[in-house]
């Protein structure tokens, strides 16, 4: 099950109706989906909280008490959760405080493989693949050449290359299939325009052309991961729309939705079936939130007109009742 963009609201910019209606809707929908359709795995690609980026310490608290409330699930289902620049900030604001406070409340690093049944998911932590050096970004770029390494060994493995095996006997061995990478950022295109369904961009937006290094990964860092790793699916996030494309004509990317009713009015999710040859694809559809107040509203007014309906039947019946109760009372 993947899912992105959830935007849980902070102190700062959080109403508390906005909050109420909001979360409940994506606590409900998460809480139903995992009963009805028990995935063994959630990816949640990105941007879980709107305020990560300048949350004070007791704030930050607060949003993980009530992510961990909403998100709840049994120890049949793992959730992995990657980083997105609302949780550590863009490029020029994120630093290894919010990143390692991050990573400490996933116990995880934010760029690491992960391997289910044969099958390897990469995980990217996109917000740092600017290019410019910084230590982060360094940092970031050394795990990727290295689980680069190691999977492009992997699928080596049986090579009887003595430069490949020197090159590749310290390598850790991954399954020998290619990855499914996943990332908050979606690699480079120009814009939304070649997007379509329900789920996509408004038409006034797809046209928009895209900003590198803030809409979309840079042309650099986009190319670069296709080449390392030669991935067989990209899932990404940030934009909170839908769309699929093909890079190179090779690389097939789905941007999955936001999950969230506060970025768009059919929130969805993607549910797969992985295999280390083989997948395939389902998006789930949530309910609209205008269809939901219109629910409400309907039922609201329902309730409000029941009285008086009835108070109307009663004077009706009282004026009916009328003569008949007055020529008893002069025959008594």
């Amino acid at each position: 099950m993947v899912l992105s963009d959830t935007h849980l609201l902070g102190a700062v910019s959080g109403h508390w109706f906005d909050k109420l209606r909001r979360e409940w809707q994506m606590e409900r929908a998460f809480q139903t989906a995992l009963s009805l359709l028990r995935p063994e795995i959630v990816f949640i690609l990105g941007d879980v909280f709107d305020e990560g980026k300048w949350s004070s310490p007791k704030n930050w608290d607060e949003d993980v008490s009530r992510f961990q409330k909403m998100f709840r699930h049994s120890s049949d289902t793992e959730l992995v959760v990657l980083v997105g620049n609302h949780d550590i900030g863009f490029h020029y604001e994120m630093d290894w405080f919010k990143l390692q406070r991050f990573e400490k409340l996933f116990n995880a690093s934010t760029t690491r493989m992960v391997t289910k049944k044969r099958v390897n998911f990469l995980l990217v932590n996109s917000v740092a693949l600017h290019g410019d050096g910084c230590p982060i970004c360094q940092s970031v770029e050394k795990q990727l050449f290295t689980l680069s390494r190691d999977l492009n060994c992997s699928l080596l493995q049986n090579s009887q290359s003595s430069i490949i095996r020197e090159y590749c006997k310290d390598a850790w061995t991954y399954p020998p299939s290619s990855p499914v990478i996943l990332q908050h950022y979606p690699l480079y295109r120009v814009s939304d325009a070649g997007c379509t369904g329900q789920d996509a961009a408004l038409p006034a937006e797809r046209h928009l052309l895209f900003r590198e290094k803030y809409d979309v990964l840079s042309q650099e860092a986009s190319h670069r991961l296709l080449q390392w790793f030669k991935p067989r699916l990209v899932l990404s996030g940030h934009t909170h729309s839908g769309c699929q494309v093909l890079h190179e004509n090779l690389y097939p990317e789905i941007s999955v939705p936001s999950f969230s009713w506060r970025n768009r009015n059919n929130p969805s999710f993607i549910l797969g079936s992985f295999s280390p040859g083989a997948y395939s694809l389902s998006k789930c559809f949530l309910p609209e939130e205008s269809t939901v107040i219109a629910l409400y509203c309907s039922t609201a007014a329902g309730l409000l007109l029941l009285p008086l309906g009835h108070a109307l039947w009663r004077r009706g019946q009282l004026q009916h009742l009328g003569p008949c109760a007055s020529s008893k009372h002069k025959s008594l």
